[in-house]
């Protein structure tokens, strides 16, 4: 009997195999094609876009996207310029040269952000023919200047190796030293998220960030520019030491903005785990690299938010794929599953597998123990090599799953194999801006995962997290610890608690600037801000609610930070 149900499982592996290899072949050549369409000047769709300006989408209404984004922009040209140097597809340099000259010029227009040297890098999206967009908008974005950088650092990295390393040092360098100065200097700052909505700090932001400052020490080290590398390493460390801040560990998941008063389950952790993956760290947890047992933990967290809110997973079994969005609370055009996001849960699979392939075995810990039972529900903790039954069992298993996301694209992807943003939680029918360019780069990531692609390493192996962090940003020297300020506080629908306090790091009294506090775990609103250590501190939490901001009752709280480590505050709304 039991022979006859393993058979039977293998037989519907196999067809969904078929299927989803099926479904790759056809939409392979038409996303690579929809890709180059949205890219100036002689893209299909790009029309009047200027070289090497990638538009999100020709949609020019409800919503309008004929914009140029940095992150998209940068996130698209990663692919590009990975195919290129990959040998994959040579055919692709006029593009990369393309793009390296537009964002010159982009860097250098004056904006509402500002000027190339007053913040102006963090400006989001600019219009298609390289003139500043100067409507009102969620700015500044600070994941841009990191995503550039480290797209074109793989393509320095290329021609230094290829002997051209005067044109990266003359050409390159420049264009690479501005975004890694600002990401340097602006770490610690607010920013909004990458879906434009809320303005705190994010995990996404701070672990691309983190990655560009370590690929942009390594690269001014091989070109000479030591005078570079010290700031570079010291606020990749500081940046590192935040990173864990975003790890929730009672709910086993990624808390993925410190504000906005929502879940904190989001897309925003699985897209920074597969641009974050480095093959060389194996499954680092620190780095929340796939694998890690804190990655895979936060990916069923994120999956499950989704499986009862949409029609479309309706009678789903509770250990398959099924269409995932941005976050549960989402609202936008209707709050529907994406594409990309349901891609990257696959992407994010598959990475782990090629992982725990190399090394030969794969970790169950107490941390991802809920993750893997979804396959083998009497699995206990430990490590299991590669050749065990256990390890075949559960790599097959995941495997299924992974190519399930792709199934379930594949099931609304519409005839002529178009991906626009977003498909209807009720019907699966296309929503939203068409041909997004950005679902086409996570179509063609995701299918070379599954075909073991891997990226070049970024350094990710073997860091760890500094036992105390400098005061950020911009290398000054004064060390920081993380606080924690947890305060007990009921609040109506659309209300949210907010910090502020005497130091730069709460925003000098400013309650525009104030920061969020995360309701993950309600009522109780917590946030984790990294403060001058051994310092007296005074504070105050402030409601914020249609417009209106309440402050609470006096005296002013007051605190004074240890030397080192970290300290948590608990606190009740007064």
């Amino acid at each position: 009997m039991r022979v006859a149900f393993v058979s039977l499982l293998g037989l519907i592996s196999s067809v969904l195999a078929q299927n989803v290899d099926s479904y790759i072949s056809s939409e392979t050549p038409i996303a690579k094609s929809g890709l180059l369409a949205n890219i100036g000047p002689d893209g299909s769709k790009s029309q009047g876009a200027k070289p090497g300006v990638v538009i999100a989408s020709p949609s020019t209404s409800n919503p309008n996207y004929l914009y140029t984004w940095t992150r998209d922009s940068s996130l698209v040209f990663k692919y590009i310029i990975d195919q290129f140097t990959s040998g994959a597809d040579t055919s692709l340099r006029g593009h990369i040269d393309n793009f390296v000259s537009a964002e010159k010029i982009i860097q250098q227009i004056p904006n509402p952000s500002g000027t190339v040297s007053t913040g102006g890098l963090g400006e989001p999206k600019f219009n298609i023919d390289l003139t500043a967009f100067t409507d009102s908008w969620g700015r500044p974005q600070r994941d841009g200047p990191a995503l550039r950088a480290t797209a074109l650092i793989g393509y320095a990295n290329w021609l230094i190796k290829n002997g051209n390393t005067t044109w990266v040092t003359s050409t390159l360098w420049p264009i690479i030293k501005l975004d890694l100065d600002y990401v340097a200097s602006s770490w610690n700052q607010t920013t909004f998220d990458l879906w434009e909505e809320i303005s705190s700090s994010s995990f996404f932001t701070t672990a691309v960030q983190h990655r560009s400052l370590r690929e942009g020490a390594a690269l001014a080290t091989a070109i000479g520019q030591t005078s570079d590398v010290s700031n570079y390493n010291t606020q990749a460390a500081n940046l590192l030491c935040f990173l864990q801040s975003y790890w929730n560990p009672s709910g086993g998941y990624i808390t993925s903005n410190t504000g906005g008063g929502r879940s904190g389950k989001d897309a925003n952790s699985v897209l920074t785990s597969i641009h974050t993956f480095d093959p060389a760290a194996g499954c680092d947890s620190v780095t929340f690299q796939p694998c890690s047992d804190k990655a895979l933990s936060n990916l069923k967290v994120y999956v499950d938010a989704f499986r009862s809110i949409y029609s479309v997973n309706s009678g789903i079994a509770s250990n398959a794929a099924v269409a995932t969005g941005r976050y549960p609370e989402d609202s936008y055009m209707g709050g529907n599953p994406w594409y990309l996001t349901t891609f990257a849960v696959a992407e994010q699979l598959y990475d782990a597998l090629i992982v725990w392939d190399s090394q030969g075995s794969l970790d169950v810990t107490d941390t991802s123990l809920a993750f893997f039972r979804q396959f083998s529900s009497s699995i206990a903790t430990g490590t299991y090599a590669k050749g065990s039954s256990t390890y075949s069992t559960l790599t097959t298993a995941i495997k299924n799953f992974a190519d399930g996301f792709v199934a379930v694209n594949a099931k609304y992807t519409p005839s002529g194999g178009g991906l626009a943003e977003q498909f209807s939680r009720s019907n699966g029918l296309p929503v939203s801006a068409v041909d997004l360019t950005w679902s086409y780069a996570s179509a063609l990531t995701a299918f070379g995962a599954r075909n073991g692609v891997t990226p070049a390493s970024w350094g990710a192996a073997g860091l760890t997290v500094p036992a105390s962090c400098q005061r950020g940003p911009g290398g000054g020297n004064g060390n920081t610890v993380a606080v924690t300020f947890n305060v007990q506080a009921t609040t109506v629908f659309g209300e949210n608690i907010f910090l502020t306090g005497s130091v730069d790091e709460l925003a000098n009294w400013s309650p525009d600037n104030a920061i969020a506090l995360s309701a993950a775990n309600y009522p109780t609103w917590s946030v984790t801000v990294n403060l001058p250590a051994s310092t007296s501190i005074q504070y105050k939490y402030i409601r914020k609610f249609n417009g209106q901001v309440t402050w609470e009752s006096d005296p002013n709280r007051q605190i004074t930070t240890p030397s080192s480590g970290s300290f948590t505050e608990n606190d009740t709304w007064r």
